[in-house]
C-alpha cells in the first residue's frame, strides 16, 4: 500500500492541506474500507505506509516525485492538514519514470494530471526496485544475478596454495557468524571462470577482497563489488599492498602465520556481524577475546 498524493501548485515544505473532495478518488472500495472504515483518513494507519508526493505533470515536462511518510494527518472543516517527512536517502523519481510503471503501480495516466489523493494496493518499494534496477547499466562481458543470499560472503583472492590457510581463516569468521564463504574455485557453474566470479560476487552479501601481492584480478573484482553496492571488506598483508586509489577505504592488515590469522578471523568475523546485524557465535575467537 501507499499513497499517491497529486498537487497542482507547489508543495508547501513539510506540511500542506488538501481538499476532502478529492480524497481517496482513484482508491478501490476495498483499500477505502481499510483506511476510512467512517468515511474520512484514519491517521493511525495512514502514518505506517509510504507516501509518493508529485505534482501533476505531462509527458513534456521534467518534474520529481518524492518518496516520505505522513508523520501527522487531521480534518478540519472541508480541508486534510497534513505534516509529511520526504526520505532523504530515496534519490527524487522523475515522474516521467513513475507514468512508464504506471500499471505496476495502479496508476492510471489520466492520474498524473489531476490533483487528487489516492491509496494504491501496490508494493510501492519493490516496484521501485525493478525500476532501478532495469534503469542500472549492465555489462556486457558477464551476467550479473538479481538475487543476494544474506548467508553468503565471497572472497576474492590469488589462486595460489599459500592462500589457503588464510581462506581457512576467512570460512571460520563466517561461520562464526552463521554465514558461510565461496570463492571462485569452489564453484564451476559456467564455461568461462569471469561468469563464476560475477556471479559469486553478485550473489554475496558481503565480499572479501585480499590486496595482497597486488593482484591484478583481485582488482578487478573489487572494483565490481564495489560498482554494484556490495560491503566489500579489504585486507591484506602488507600496507604496500593498498594501492592509491582504495587507500582511503579502511582495511584490515594481517600476518600470513597463525597468530595473524587467528587475529584475522576475530577482526574479520566482528566486522562481519557489524555489517550483518548478526550475532557472533559465543564459540567464536572474537567473543572469548572481548570476554577476557
Amino acid at each position: 500500500m501507499f499513497h499517491l498524493i497529486v498537487m497542482g501548485a507547489e508543495w508547501t515544505p513539510h506540511s500542506d492541506s488538501f481538499e476532502h473532495g478529492r480524497v481517496l478518488e482513484h482508491t478501490t472500495p476495498a483499500v477505502k474500507r481499510i483506511y476510512a472504515p467512517m468515511g474520512n483518513l484514519d491517521s493511525s494507519l495512514s502514518a505506517k505506509i509510504p507516501a509518493v508526493f508529485m505534482r501533476e505533470s505531462s509527458s513534456r515536462d521534467a518534474r520529481v516525485a518524492h518518496i516520505g511518510r505522513i508523520t501527522d494527518l487531521r480534518l478540519e472543516g472541508r480541508l486534510y492538514h497534513f505534516d509529511y517527512t520526504v526520505d532523504s536517502s530515496i534519490p527524487a523519481i522523475p515522474n516521467a519514470i513513475l507514468e512508464e510503471a504506471a500499471s505496476e503501480l495502479g496508476i492510471s495516466k489520466f492520474e498524473f494530471q489531476r490533483t487528487h489523493w489516492a491509496i494504491k494496493d501496490r508494493d510501492l518499494f519493490k516496484v521501485l526496485l525493478k525500476i532501478e534496477t532495469a534503469r542500472r547499466p549492465k555489462p556486457t562481458v558477464f551476467q550479473l544475478p538479481c538475487d543476494v543470499d544474506e548467508d553468503l560472503v565471497s572472497v576474492m583472492m590469488p589462486f595460489d596454495a599459500a592462500f589457503k590457510p588464510i581462506y581457512t581463516a576467512l570460512k571460520a569468521a563466517a561461520a562464526d557468524v552463521g554465514m558461510r564463504c565461496e570463492r571462485a574455485d569452489d564453484i564451476w557453474d559456467a564455461d568461462a571462470v569471469i561468469d563464476d566470479v560475477a556471479s559469486l560476487i553478485g550473489r554475496a552479501r558481503v565480499v572479501i577482497s585480499d590486496l595482497s601481492r597486488r593482484n591484478p584480478n583481485v582488482f578487478y573484482e573489487t572494483g565490481i563489488a564495489h560498482a554494484i553496492g556490495r560491503d566489500v571488506i579489504l585486507i591484506a598483508q602488507n600496507a604496500e599492498d593498498v594501492p592509491f586509489d582504495v587507500k582511503h577505504i579502511r582495511y584490515q592488515q594481517y600476518l600470513p602465520n597463525a597468530q595473524g590469522r587467528a587475529a584475522l578471523r576475530s577482526a574479520i568475523a566482528k566486522r562481519l556481524a557489524k555489517l550483518t546485524s548478526r550475532t557472533l557465535s559465543p564459540t567464536s575467537p572474537a567473543v572469548k577475546r572481548r570476554t577476557k
